[in-house]
């Protein structure tokens, strides 16, 4: 088990920004009649030890993850993913949404992106990369990456989804990450290209869309935007705050899926964003 986690460490350092790099650390669960879902942006790893403990002590069967940083100099050059992957004993898709200028540890090359981590059988993953993108993040010479609030990346905001196997059926998995830089036009234009992507599945499939969505202006014209699409809410209509008085993270589900005990645990520590968790069970 070790060394297949090995070898994707080792596959790290080779990123390009269109495939996903898949962990394998344990058998998978095709069993499951329930999933324990989390959501959580964990603010770049940083705090490593803090959060794998956390995850420890609150264990998920499907966790969805924004902002995983792979050798970057704040997180000491590690591969949060394939660590938290080994950590936790759950396999892992992950997908590179930038490279973070500045960042670079020993030579080599730093990014960030998007990690699903999963105990359910997994088909296969891809990227979703949006057409719609802000211009906030483009490298400048005048601009010193080096600062943290002028970080310069490459790359574009992207939703990693994932197909599962779950209960016999097909699940369909938005982990999503949406634009923070925009008064909101950029995160419903990014959204709308979810709503487009999802709709190649059959009707009748089970699509979760999760992760930090950026709504802190006007969250309600989401939850009204996913609505009408048969998105549903794990907290139905109301509007739970994840970040500083903020309401920017979600889980929704559609089909004949649907969520039970939807809690934002903001107890627990190691980032900037609480998590949400669910119980995720076939209607």
């Amino acid at each position: 088990m070790q060394f297949v986690v090995l070898l994707a460490m080792m596959a790290a350092a080779v990123v390009d920004f269109q495939s996903v790099r898949e962990i394998h650390v344990t058998e998978p669960d095709a069993q499951l009649r329930t999933v324990r879902l989390a959501s959580w942006n964990i603010d770049r790893g940083t705090e490593f030890e803090l959060l794998a403990s956390e995850l420890q002590r609150n264990p998920a069967d499907l966790l969805l993850l924004q902002e995983v940083d792979l050798n970057t100099a704040r997180t000491s050059g590690r591969d949060v993913a394939a660590d938290l992957a080994l950590r936790l004993g759950l396999n892992a898709s992950f997908a590179t949404e930038f490279e973070e200028l500045g960042q670079e540890k020993q030579g080599q090359r730093a990014y960030t992106g998007q990690a699903t981590l999963t105990r359910l059988p997994l088909r296969k993953s891809r990227i979703l990369r949006f057409q719609r993108q802000s211009g906030f993040w483009k490298p400048h010479s005048w601009m010193p990456s080096s600062v943290p609030l002028m970080q310069r990346r490459v790359g574009s905001r992207i939703a990693l989804v994932s197909e599962l196997e779950f209960h016999g059926r097909m699940l369909v998995v938005y982990n999503a990450h949406l634009e923070s830089r925009s008064a909101g036009s950029i995160q419903a234009a990014q959204l709308d290209e979810i709503i487009e992507d999802s709709q190649q599945y059959p009707p009748e499939t089970s699509i979760v869309l999760a992760g930090d969505l950026n709504t802190k202006y006007q969250p309600s014209h989401f939850l009204r935007k996913l609505d009408a699409q048969g998105f549903r809410s794990a907290f139905g209509e109301r509007v739970e705050h994840t970040a500083a008085f903020l309401a920017l993270d979600w889980i929704f589900c559609k089909g004949p899926v649907r969520f039970a005990d939807a809690r934002v645990l903001h107890e627990l520590k190691g980032s900037d964003h609480a998590p949400i968790y669910a119980l995720l069970v076939n209607r």
